[in-house]
């Protein structure tokens, strides 16, 4: 059980770093990017939750915690 909510858990990570990146690259955000020099707040936002997402998800196939 604890495997299937780690691959779950990446996909949508991955999931969510992909729609970040598409954020990040969209009209508005390229536009917003070339005044202030960063990247929208929402791309940032979809990035870390996918980077965090990700990392549980590695974790929880990889690691799993030990059953007494």
């Amino acid at each position: 059980m604890q495997k299937i909510i780690g691959v779950i858990s990446l996909v949508i990570g991955i999931l969510l770093l992909a729609w970040g990146h598409n954020i990040a690259k969209s009209v508005d955000s390229q536009v917003k990017q070339l005044f202030t020099g960063a990247p929208t707040d929402r791309a940032a936002y979809f990035y870390i939750a996918g980077a965090a997402l990700g990392l549980f998800g590695l974790f929880q196939i990889f690691w799993p915690a030990k059953s007494k």
